[in-house]
C-alpha cells in the first residue's frame, strides 16, 4: 500500500469483492436424473432430524408429499423422509454437490432411491 499523509491507502485491486460460488440454479443438464441426494447411513437420528427440519423449513424443500396420507409418506421412516427432503433441496439447487451436505448427514448417489424404496416396500408386503 501507498503512504499518503501518514495514512495507508489501499490499492484499487484489493478492494474488489471476491466472487463467491453459489449453487447454479437450473444448471442440471448433465446430472438431471442421474444423481440423488440421500441421507447418509450411520448418522445420528438427532442430526438427521435437525437436517430434515432445516431442509423442510429454512431450506424451503418441498416436503408436502411427506405428510401423512400423501404419496411419499410411506415408508414412514426418518431416513426415508430425510432422503426425500434432501433430494428435493438438491434438485431445486441445480444438483450442485454443495447443496447435498446437511451438516454431513447427506451423500450423493447414482442409485435411484425411489426404486429402492418401492422394492423394500414390496419385500415387506407393503406394495402390491
Amino acid at each position: 500500500s501507498l503512504v499518503v499523509d501518514g495514512s495507508a491507502e489501499m490499492k484499487a485491486e484489493s478492494v474488489n469483492p471476491i466472487p463467491t460460488l453459489s449453487p447454479p440454479e437450473g444448471n442440471n443438464t448433465f446430472l438431471q436424473g442421474t444423481s440423488w441426494c440421500v441421507a447418509r447411513a450411520g448418522v445420528s437420528t438427532v442430526d438427521l432430524q435437525n437436517a430434515l427440519d432445516w431442509a423442510c423449513g429454512l431450506g424451503m424443500a418441498d416436503c408436502s408429499p411427506l405428510q401423512p396420507g400423501s404419496n411419499c409418506y410411506q415408508p414412514d421412516s426418518l431416513v426415508s423422509h430425510a432422503s426425500y427432503a434432501f433430494n428435493s433441496y438438491y434438485q431445486q439447487n441445480g444438483n450442485s454437490p454443495i447443496s447435498c451436505n446437511f451438516g454431513g448427514t447427506a451423500t450423493i448417489t447414482t442409485k435411484n432411491p425411489s426404486k429402492q424404496a418401492h422394492i423394500l416396500m414390496y419385500l415387506a408386503g407393503g406394495a402390491k
